[in-house]
């Protein structure tokens, strides 16, 4: 009599423990699939068109796929799939993103990673670090041949947490000491933003809405469409 009755308890702690599971299963969220970024999207290059490099943070993140459509049919838009964060990174990966092939317009920035303060104290790059790796950087890309432009670092708002109000106007001014001496050009970004971040910045946050990174894009591609004319005369 007790094998049966054994044999019958096995079969339910079983299909007991099949059916919580079951029901575990059902119960548990299922993960949408992450869709891929459009600004990180392979170009197919036109051969008849100029290849242009955007180089930057999230920022640019937000502003390449809007300048990819301004420049449609004026030239091929790259940029490394990743944020390129601080200077230290570019140091260690500036070459993998220029790659073997020919640019005509480089569009960069560094900054806002930079002056990010994750311990509440320290920026993850000190000032004087800042301008002597920026100042590397420019050296690299200078190599490539290409029409640099460098883009300043857009403003900090109150109440971002990791970052610090005026902090990017203090490694704007370091920077543009590093560009001025290499002969640059500038898009400032940072003087076109601050008097409409109300319109266009997050609150509390450093990026931009969705249509204020169009309004980026706009000066952006006016500002490469300009060095772009430049080179062809």
């Amino acid at each position: 009599m007790k094998r049966p009755i054994v044999l019958a308890l096995v079969v339910f702690l079983v299909c007991g423990s099949a059916a919580l599971s079951n029901a575990q299963q059902k119960k548990a969220p299922r993960k949408k699939p992450q869709r891929p970024n459009p600004a990180f999207a392979t170009v197919k290059d036109d051969s008849a068109l100029p290849r242009v490099l955007l180089i930057g943070d999230s920022i640019s993140i937000g502003y390449t796929v809007p300048v990819r459509q301004l420049l449609a049919g004026k030239a091929n838009v790259h940029r490394p799939h990743t944020n390129c964060g601080p200077t230290i990174r570019g140091l260690e990966q500036l070459d993998q993103w220029l790659g073997d092939g020919h640019w005509d317009v480089i569009h960069f920035n560094w900054g806002l990673h930079d002056l990010r303060r994750d311990d509440g104290k320290n920026p993850q790059v000190a000032p004087e670090q800042y301008a002597k790796n920026l100042d590397e950087l420019v050296k690299r890309l200078k190599k490539t041949g290409a029409t640099l432009i460098w883009c300043s670092t857009t403003p900090v708002p109150e109440g971002t947490g990791n970052r610090i109000v005026g902090d990017s106007a203090k490694y704007n001014a370091l920077a543009q000491k590093v560009i001025d001496a290499h002969g640059i050009e500038t898009d400032d970004l940072f003087n076109f933003a601050l008097p409409r971040l109300k319109e266009i910045q997050r609150p509390a946050n450093v990026h931009f809405t969705a249509e204020g990174s169009k309004i980026l894009a706009k000066q952006v591609a006016g500002s490469i469409e300009k060095a772009l004319k430049t080179r062809q005369q």
